[in-house]
């Protein structure tokens, strides 16, 4: 198959991980982003994110993959536009789609284009809207898609090339077609459906997954209560082939770039329509009171965190990412702060920044520097890392050997053994 020129708006996690896939299957990419600083480490040869394999990847294909600031440099010799740019929320709850309308907007004159494709994350009807306004700027001859993107942060690369599914919206068989045969070489199965349907896959996908999640945390809980163990239960659960175990894993909660934003924006979509999601509303406050129910198992240990030491073991939303979005460990810190707490840092990916709570914290290279001197501990991202740490040591210079294992990562009876004070979620 022929290479394609397609031009990808937005230089974010998605659109490198769509850009660099697409020159991965032979494609001629142009990323564009209207960050000065983001498109200079890119063009000299370094990229503003981590994730496994992808830097690699680009340095492959640099032949086939650049990198600019101009919305018409991208767009002078595309056939095919894909759209992703972020859609944060907005004040009303809404998704923010101002960069999206950008995106449409700089596509006036692009007569030359087959094709506009979606692959940011917006409500369903975007794509609706979208296509009345290019037929109303002339044109009506390029065809629009919804393809939505279902990458992992960790696994990204792989996930791009090997997906559990190709969804394609479109409004016409000719551009649904097109997207399909730019996905030549993917193994994957390609599901073509309406736009509306495809833009409400996405929101639908992460929400399920959310809330098998917040289920098993709810297990947990009344495990906790009964002296069962969700460790057993999840797993027997999981081996259901109607059920299986994803997302079964009991911890402090889910975050991230998708969750937390997905659910929130397809329960303002119901909301906008007059209709209640009760469900959905249940995951997202499951999930808000698991970080807090955390807190609270540390204070019924300590008495008081006034003036306790507490060590934070993880700060990223999940191991393999430097992702700090909406990360369980900003709630974490900030409420440990409030309690009148000090707060010590581990993470070998995070990089929280110059904001609060972190600004009150301190870091630390390893997990043993953190714990010296510390009366608790709270495992909350499950970094292989921390399976390697020497618990023994780690115990012997800690003011208090507490462990709140949030993720459930280590042994009870050898951690209880080293002499830890050990609390897990849904274990007895």
């Amino acid at each position: 198959m022929v290479g394609r020129p397609v031009a990808v708006f937005g230089g974010g996690y998605i659109g490198l991980v769509t850009g660099a896939g697409l020159a991965e299957l032979g494609h001629r990419v142009v990323v564009r982003d209207i960050n000065p600083e983001k498109i200079e480490l890119l063009q000299s040869g370094d990229i503003p994110i981590y994730e496994p394999g992808l830097s690699e990847m680009i340095a492959r294909n640099k032949e086939r993959l650049t990198f600019t600031l101009d919305a018409q440099h991208a767009l002078a010799d595309a056939e095919i536009v894909y759209v992703c740019v972020d859609t944060p929320p907005s004040a009303s709850g809404d998704a923010d789609l101002s960069r999206v309308w950008a995106v449409v907007k700089s596509l006036a004159g692009a007569f030359h284009l087959r094709a506009v494709v979606m692959k940011s994350t917006v409500p369903v009807g975007t794509g609706t809207r979208v296509r009345a306004a290019m037929d109303a700027g002339g044109l009506a001859h390029v065809g629009y898609a919804s393809n939505p993107e279902f990458t992992a942060e960790g696994t990204a690369v792989h996930d791009f090339l090997h997906p559990d599914r190709i969804v394609i919206g479109a409004f016409d068989e000719q551009t649904a077609r097109l997207i399909q045969e730019l996905h030549h070489g993917v193994d994957g199965p390609v599901v073509v459906m309406d736009v509306l349907s495809a833009e409400m896959v996405k929101l639908a996908s992460n929400a399920l997954l959310a809330t098998k999640i917040s289920f098993i945390n709810e297990v947990a809980t009344l495990c906790e209560k009964t002296g069962a163990d969700v460790e057993h239960v999840a797993r027997a659960v999981g081996l259901d082939h109607r059920l299986g175990h994803h997302f079964l894993r009991p911890g402090i909660g889910w975050g991230g770039s998708c969750f937390p934003k997905d659910s929130e924006a397809l329960r303002q979509l119901a909301s906008n329509t007059g209709y209640h999601l009760q469900l959905l509303s249940a995951v997202i406050e499951v999930n808000n009171l698991q970080k807090r129910r955390a807190i609270q198992k540390l204070k019924d240990e300590l008495g008081t965190l006034a003036g306790a030491r507490v060590a934070l073991l993880g700060l990223t939303f999940k191991p393999g990412t430097d992702d700090m979005r909406e990360a369980p460990s900003t709630v974490l810190a900030a409420r440990l702060l409030a309690e009148g707490a000090e707060v010590r840092c581990w993470d070998p990916m995070g990089r929280p920044g110059a904001a609060e709570p972190w600004l009150s914290t301190s870091r630390h290279a390893t997990p043993e520097l953190a714990v010296e001197g510390a009366d608790a501990a709270i495992v909350v991202t499950e970094w292989p890392q921390l399976k390697e740490v020497d618990w023994a040591r780690a115990a012997s210079v800690m003011r208090r050997p507490v462990l709140f294992d949030g993720r459930n990562l280590l042994d009870p009876v050898g951690m209880r053994t080293l002499g830890f004070t050990y609390i897990s979620v849904g274990r007895p």
